[in-house]
């Protein structure tokens, strides 16, 4: 009698793990096999590993986009804070003629 009292106390985790079981059953029983979605979507995977390593390789061949002795993106910070060596030098240039006045 101990048995059926702690089946009896532990039912709704059996009926439970049971209906969860029964649930992945069917649905490995009814879900397509691996190698049929393999065959249906082979064109999307070969395409995606062509663009990947496209990407990969166009990386390597082309050359770095930043000046030598320039940190990246440093030239957009200056321009984006108005900060930029032309306007330093036309600033510089109106000083020394007297034409514009810094306070």
């Amino acid at each position: 009698m101990e048995i059926s009292e702690k089946v009896l106390k532990f039912k709704f985790h059996v009926l439970i793990a049971f209906a969860f079981s029964l649930f992945i059953f069917f649905l490995c029983y009814i879900a397509p096999r691996f190698l049929d979605v393999l065959k249906f979507f082979w064109p999307l995977f070969v395409s995606t590993a062509l663009f990947l390593f496209a990407i990969v390789i166009f990386g390597r061949i082309s050359p770095p986009l930043e000046a030598p002795g320039e940190k990246t993106g440093e030239g957009l910070l200056d321009y984006v804070a108005g900060e930029t060596e032309q306007v330093h030098t036309l600033l510089e240039e109106a000083e020394v003629e007297g034409s514009v006045r810094t306070e």
